[in-house]
């Protein structure tokens, strides 16, 4: 899929076919996806001095090819500063390695002193006002950037960020997101069911779902909205259940038949629930007291089998749902059952809003990385509701709040239109990016450097719009080829 893309791109974008100008531009796309791109993720400038050094993409050609690049490259014509005249030519150009990563980021901090460059299409403000919240976002807000402190979104969504924000942040070199129609549809769905205004609806508003599942195509951006909305639950002061990779819940570690209820306990997955539940949930759970007092069943622990002398834990009578928690961390023998327990529990919660948000939902539809033996030479797939902790949590047939979003980026084949266990009407459609959306994203990726300002044009623009069908990622590789 490479050469005919390119060749597409570089037929209706105008691409310079200059080898060196390719390559340099391949090598500077390659490097945020490579091993050492970790840590923060928007990188600093000693971050990205050092990452052109260290990139699990750079081969032994392709360096060669780049110093050939180098070595043609040629100075100015005219008798101009020989530096100014290679500021563009270090960011976009041939200039490669630390020059090019080094240029653009001296550059987008000159920016930052230039307020006049914060402008969207039509005039409109490129960012949201500084002290503006997620919970303050309104529709005059949508098509502007909404920024994020980096630190602050990791205290806030410890359980990790979606893929689709890191490679955002990486490439664009600014933590802000999009701020689209579809997030602030579904946020205000879940605002009216927690908090109904205070005057009668009118019966034309759109019906709100405690229970919907967000699906749509390939890097629409439903994770993105999964995470957002989370954010934004948090700090409204709810109790969220958020399982980030939802997928996991099905893959790896150990895996034992309980004999008292047929299914599969995984101990190790269970702990790891619970581990990432008390992150951001731990004053508020010490907070709630159980409601349920009946001891927890003891099953297989991790790798050791069976407590020798105990079938049961003991919930003592005041105990608090972070007591709970505690004790599934402490013990892999208790781990899967208060697993269990804490989704009765969350039922129970009358206190504050409680949302469970699960992201690649779609996983829990289909078969599980476990297998069981049938005959020596024959295993069965174990599917996903078989799992104990995927069957406590996947149903939406209840009346809790919860949102799944299916990962078309983790295919798992395709799915029936109606599932089990979720309601027929749960299904709710999220697009990809509108004519609207994709010119503000487009001009946000020329205040981040990402475009050449002499060659941004309405009409280069909607053919990134048009050539990556409203694909975000796709869109955001193909801006900088645009000439």
């Amino acid at each position: 899929m490479w050469r005919p893309l390119v060749r597409i791109a570089a037929g209706n974008l105008k691409l310079n076919r200059s080898s060196s100008i390719l390559n340099d531009t391949v090598s500077h796309f390659s490097a945020p996806n490579s091993a050492a791109a970790v840590g923060t993720l928007v990188p600093s400038l000693d971050h990205a001095h050092h990452r052109c050094f260290s990139s699990s993409k750079s081969t032994k050609s392709s360096i060669t090819k780049t110093k050939k690049a180098e070595g043609k490259k040629s100075k100015p014509k005219g008798g101009g500063d020989p530096n100014a005249a290679g500021a563009e030519d270090g960011e976009f150009g041939a200039g490669g390695g630390d020059d090019l990563e080094a240029g653009r980021a001296k550059r987008l901090a000159d920016d930052e002193k230039i307020p006049s460059l914060d402008v969207g299409p039509n005039g409109r403000p490129l960012f949201t006002p500084k002290d503006t919240t997620l919970s303050q976002l309104s529709h005059k807000d949508i098509g502007s950037y909404f920024k994020f402190d980096e630190a602050a979104l990791e205290t806030v969504l410890p359980e990790g960020l979606a893929s689709g924000i890191k490679d955002e942040f990486k490439e664009s070199w600014r933590p802000a997101l999009l701020v689209r129609k579809s997030f602030l549809s579904l946020r205000d769905n879940f605002r009216r069911i927690a908090d109904p205004p205070m005057w009668p609806s009118d019966g034309k508003g759109v019906k709100l779902k405690k229970q919907i599942v967000l699906d749509g195509p390939v890097k629409c951006g439903k994770s993105i909205a999964l995470a957002m909305l989370v954010h934004w639950a948090r700090d409204e002061g709810w109790l969220v259940l958020y399982a980030p990779k939802g997928r996991d819940w099905a893959h790896g570690g150990y895996f034992y038949k309980n004999p008292h209820s047929g299914l599969w306990d995984t101990p190790l997955q269970a702990e790891s629930i619970l581990k990432d539940f008390v992150k951001f949930n731990e004053s508020r759970l010490r907070e709630l007291r159980c409601k349920i007092h009946d001891p927890i069943v003891l099953g297989e622990g991790a790798g050791v089998g069976y407590l020798k002398g105990a079938d049961t834990m003991p919930v003592p009578e005041h105990s608090t749902l972070y007591d709970l928690v505690q004790m599934g961390i402490k013990s892999t023998h208790a781990s899967v059952n208060v697993v269990v327990r804490l989704r009765k529990e969350l039922s129970l919660v009358k206190d504050v809003p409680v949302l469970i948000a699960i992201d690649q939902y779609n996983s829990w539809f289909t078969f599980s990385e476990f297998e069981e033996p049938v005959t020596p030479r024959s295993c069965r797939p174990i599917h996903a509701r078989e799992l104990t902790t995927v069957n406590a949590f996947r149903s939406m047939m209840h009346e809790d709040m919860m949102v799944g979003a299916f990962s078309h980026s983790t295919a798992v084949g395709k799915l029936r239109k109606d599932l089990p266990d979720v309601p027929v009407d749960a299904r709710l459609p999220f697009p990809r990016y509108s004519l609207e959306e994709a010119e503000a994203v487009c001009y946000y990726y020329l205040r981040q450097r990402l475009v050449r300002r002499e060659v941004f044009t309405e009409e280069n623009w909607k053919k990134i719009y048009y050539l990556a069908n409203g694909n975000g990622a796709e869109m955001r590789w193909l801006a900088p080829f645009m000439r």
